[in-house]
């Protein structure tokens, strides 16, 4: 490898020792409750299929049905030449199902967020007002914008409220995005109160719905509908590629501002638009869910189930407030033996750690769908229990705790404030080899373990 290419290299391997490198696992089915990898059959838990819509045959049967009248590509953007009947049947049927005057259909809910924030606030004078926690793409899209962007802390309306004041006087736009249900810990922003702060210093609001549509709502309306807000929130961007089960993003809002999107945004002016199969599915996708609720009443049930069992197994699930359950585990090597030994067990749960969560909290973040079953969902949960038996060490002192407490060997709290200077739990009896547990169980940092500590005594 050429010299100035040695970076490549060498930042890998320090990934690699890091714990931080990712396996990427390939399946050979299609998406759904169960799924098919190096010939062996995994249950799911870890796809974004929210209704398990990505292989439902009323998709497949729309695709064929409009590839055969319009072919597979559009070839042109869509200002050109790329704006074909199928585009403008979909943006209508999004902006009726989601209660607003328009929408417009973009390639992906990444791109959806690089058409919106960098178009609607993008001077020098303007500012952006953005959640600590939100999404990368919406990290991006501010970066490519020229406005200053002021981060407030995750959703405090105080710190919120604060900033707005601070920055009440600047004369250019002001735009305030935020996640609707941020991914990783699955809790929902506080719309309501952001709209009433927004509207009180005159700044525009804009939503990234992406796990919410499908989830949220009525029918899986979105965030919006979920907090009976129409109207007062100015965009709701979108993707088509999670509850959806297929690909494309979207932004919904007024008539002139999908108009001025039209004329100004660069991902649909400088891309070519939306796949003709890509379009056909997500029509079906958007008559399915106009038609009934029964899926996202089943998503909502099994991520319920999830939850609860997990939690009752000593698991920290951490507020999520949606069917995504994250189960925290602390340090990223933790988080990945963890997953591999799950997935051993035929479970496919992938760990999630740094950059994508902040470190020291990385987590197995397991994702219920639609399409499974609750015997599908005990099985998962035997086996978190049945890793969870033979590896307490790789847990929290407080979950470490927990464990013990399951296994009969005494009070949690009691067995927590045992914890030595060595940052060990010195529980060690038969009970505990009965069970498979094998103390000391060591805590990762005194830092982790003050943590653990306070919200044990302080559960949220």
């Amino acid at each position: 490898m050429a010299v100035p290419m040695k970076f490549l290299s060498d930042e890998l391997d320090a990934m690699k020792q890091a714990g931080l490198y990712g396996t990427i696992r390939t399946l050979e089915s299609p998406q759904g409750a169960w799924v098919h990898i190096d010939g062996k059959k995994y249950l799911n838990l870890c796809s974004n299929n929210y209704l398990g819509l990505c292989n439902d045959p009323r998709l497949v049967a729309k695709v064929k049905e409009y590839t055969d009248k319009y072919g597979v590509g559009p070839g042109a953007v869509r200002t050109i030449a790329g704006t074909m009947s199928p585009h403008i049947e979909l943006e209508k049927k999004l902006a009726a199902f989601k209660g607003a005057e328009a929408a417009i259909v973009i390639q992906s809910g990444f791109c959806a967020n690089l058409t919106v924030i960098p178009t609607l606030a993008g001077g020098a004078d303007d500012l952006i007002f953005s959640d600590s926690l939100n999404h990368a793409s919406i990290i991006d899209a501010c970066r490519l914008s020229k406005a200053k962007v002021i981060r407030y802390e995750h959703s405090d309306m105080a710190d919120l409220a604060k900033k707005l004041e601070e920055n009440s006087a600047v004369k250019g736009r002001k735009l305030l995005i935020t996640d609707g249900v941020f991914s990783m810990d699955g809790d929902i922003a506080k719309l309501p109160e952001i709209v009433d702060l927004c509207e009180k210093h005159g700044v525009i609001v804009a939503v990234d719905d992406a796990h919410g549509e499908g989830v949220l709502g009525r029918g899986g309306r979105g965030i919006v509908d979920h907090f009976h807000l129409h109207g007062r929130v100015d965009v709701e961007i979108g993707t088509m590629s999670k509850a959806f089960g297929v690909m494309g993003g979207m932004a919904a809002g007024s008539a002139v501002l999908v108009d001025y999107l039209r004329q100004k945004a660069r991902p649909n002016l400088f891309s070519s638009a939306l796949t003709i199969p890509d379009v056909a599915a997500n029509l079906a996708s958007v008559e399915i869910l106009q038609e009934s609720e029964v899926l996202v009443k089943k998503l909502w049930s099994n991520g319920d189930f999830l939850k609860k069992e997990l939690k009752a197994m000593g698991f920290d699930t951490a507020h999520s407030e949606t069917p995504i359950t994250p189960v925290i585990i602390g340090e990223a090597s933790d988080a990945k033996a963890f997953s591999t030994k799950i997935f051993e067990r035929g479970v496919f749960a992938t760990a999630i750690v740094f950059p994508t969560v902040p470190r020291g909290t990385a987590r197995i973040r397991a994702m219920v769908s639609a399409a499974h079953s609750e015997n599908d969902l005990r099985f998962a949960v035997e086996q978190f229990a049945a890793v969870l038996q033979t590896d307490a060490s790789a847990l929290r002192p407080v979950e470490q705790a927990l464990v013990l407490e399951q296994a009969g060997v005494g009070n949690p709290l009691q067995l927590l404030l045992q914890v030595g200077p060595d940052g060990c739990i010195h529980a060690d009896s038969p009970r505990c080899q009965l069970h498979g547990l094998r103390p000391p169980f060591r805590a990762r940092s005194n830092a982790a373990l003050a943590l653990s500590r306070r919200r044990f005594m302080n559960p949220r």
